[in-house]
């Protein structure tokens, strides 16, 4: 069990990890910012959080799950 919660936890954070690299960096942008001097793009706020609550979520489980217990 102790085996299993420790993968569990290691693909969970490098899935959030890739959906957070992805929508920051690779995916489309969501918005677009005009000013009188400069545009800028700006990407999915809400899955970038979300990939990185996965990559803690899972970051924590599989420490969790390593940790020794006395």
């Amino acid at each position: 069990m102790r085996t299993l919660l420790i993968i569990f936890g290691i693909v969970l954070a490098a899935l959030g990890g890739v959906i957070a690299y992805r929508a920051a960096f690779l995916a489309p942008h969501a918005a677009v910012v005009l000013t009188d001097t400069s545009t800028h793009e700006l990407p999915n706020l809400w899955r970038v959080l979300g990939g990185l609550l996965l990559l803690v979520t899972g970051a924590l489980i599989a420490f969790y799950a390593a940790r020794r217990r006395a």
